[in-house]
């Protein structure tokens, strides 16, 4: 998973988990924290990166390919303290690294227990 990606990843899942009540306050703390460290970063790079983090509530839809390019050309995906911060929430949602997979042009795969499967590759 890229830093992109992880960073996507821990946005997405700590602002869907943080609108329920059941979150706890890890959970809070940690996606609070991940945001105001994107929002740092982002704010050093100037332009509009960091209106481009809060456009996530605004216009869902299009947010995404611009918060994902800001996050690359700021340097954002490769900052230890974001990636340290997106893992951690990840984590504390259950999320753990060995549980996302990139099974992208993948054959054969299979995730979960108890499974039965037969391959025929030609």
């Amino acid at each position: 998973m890229s830093g992109v990606d992880l960073v996507m990843a821990a946005l997405a899942a700590g602002a869907s988990a943080g609108l329920t009540d059941t979150a706890s306050s890890a959970v809070r703390d940690g996606y609070a924290g991940l945001r105001e460290a994107v929002r740092r970063r982002l704010a050093a790079g100037g332009g509009d990166g960091a209106r481009v983090l809060d456009a996530r509530e605004v216009e869902p839809g299009v947010w995404e390919a611009r918060l994902r390019e800001r996050l690359a050309a700021t340097g954002a995906d490769q900052d230890a303290e974001i990636l340290v911060a997106a893992r951690l929430l990840l984590r504390d949602l259950g999320v753990a690294g060995a549980n996302v997979v990139d099974a992208r042009d993948a054959k054969g795969v299979q995730i979960g227990d108890n499974n039965t499967q037969t391959n025929t590759f030609n």
